[in-house]
């Protein structure tokens, strides 16, 4: 054989040897991680895995009918991440991640890698940024904290089918095929997509979830706002087919406060933790130790593996 044949070949034999770190599939159940963190193997770029194709719009108040603006007009950035995987024609997986923006980075080489792996489905993800501000009495607050459907409709009418006229992508409604994911009141909403719209959601991802009273405008039937899904909805109902993943830092927002405060992150995790084992849900709870709100090396540690958790069946 030709020396450069005998090269080539060596090279091909190489190449096809290499292994890389896979990050395993976690468990249901309680979990304490950190203080130390070390980034997931999934987030490192790689040459040899197919890319997906990332789609970037905006989005007015003035063509909403649902989110019209709250303290007059704003925009809204939307990011669409199609996988190299996805074919023309069919109704993809779909995961969409509230505060998108922030998630873009990090996310995009997770999926790369995981899809090339067979490890996920060929999902469509959508990173959209809330209509802005935060807290009580934001377009934001709006959207995220409250405990309704309007949010879910608002995903359904307006996101969605943009996204199928603009970019030929069709979506599932499989409800096992769809999850929601976000940090803060990104990831109360999360929640909230799945309670109110179980027929449509029922894989949860939550960072630092906001648990907590910041329900804006108040709504009598949920005084408490999402604190009440560990004081009252989630004990109080039939459990619903939904899987959860749960995280909170051990120095989260108002982790010093007292009960009466309903603003103690930790304290609300904490019990949306025990409320969902006395149901019986498939739930998956990290107590992060030296971590703070949405915390940067948790993320990195832990988001490939929430992914892997959620599309368990």
């Amino acid at each position: 054989m030709h020396s450069r044949s005998l090269h080539i070949v060596f090279v091909c034999l190489a190449f096809a040897s290499v292994s890389y770190a896979k990050t395993p599939v976690p468990k249901d159940g309680n979990f304490v991680i950190g203080p130390e963190y070390s980034p997931a193997p999934e987030l490192k770029w790689r040459a040899n895995v197919p890319k997906g194709t990332v789609h970037e719009f905006v989005m007015e108040s003035k063509d909403s009918k649902i989110y019209p603006g709250l303290n007059g007009p704003y925009q809204r950035k939307v990011f669409v991440y199609v996988p190299a995987q996805y074919k023309k024609g069919t109704k993809a997986p779909l995961l969409l991640v509230q505060d998108g923006q922030h998630y873009l980075k990090r996310l995009t080489n997770v999926l790369d890698n995981l899809i090339a792996d067979r490890r996920l489905p060929a999902m469509v993800t959508i990173f959209i940024n809330a209509g802005g501000g935060d807290g009580k009495g934001s377009e934001r607050g709006l959207e995220y904290d409250t405990l309704s459907d309007r949010y879910a409709n608002y995903i359904e009418q307006e996101v969605l089918p943009r996204i199928t006229h603009d970019y030929g992508v069709e979506f599932t409604k499989d409800p096992d095929g769809r999850a929601t994911m976000g940090g803060s009141s990104g990831g109360a909403c999360a929640l909230t997509m799945g309670w109110y719209k179980t027929k449509l959601w029922h894989r949860i991802i939550t960072f630092s979830g906001t648990f907590v009273a910041q329900q804006s405008p108040d709504d009598p039937k949920t005084p408490h706002g999402a604190w009440e899904y560990h004081e009252h909805l989630i004990p109080q109902n039939p459990r619903k087919p939904l899987r959860i993943w749960l995280e909170v830092g051990d120095h989260d927002i108002g982790f010093d406060r007292d009960e009466a405060s309903y603003h103690n992150w930790v304290m609300a995790n904490n019990r949306m933790a025990d409320v969902l084992k006395a149901k019986g849900y498939h739930y998956h709870y990290d107590f992060a130790k030296g971590a703070k709100h949405v915390d940067g090396n948790v993320l990195d540690q832990t988001l490939a593996g929430a992914l892997l958790w959620a599309w368990q069946k």
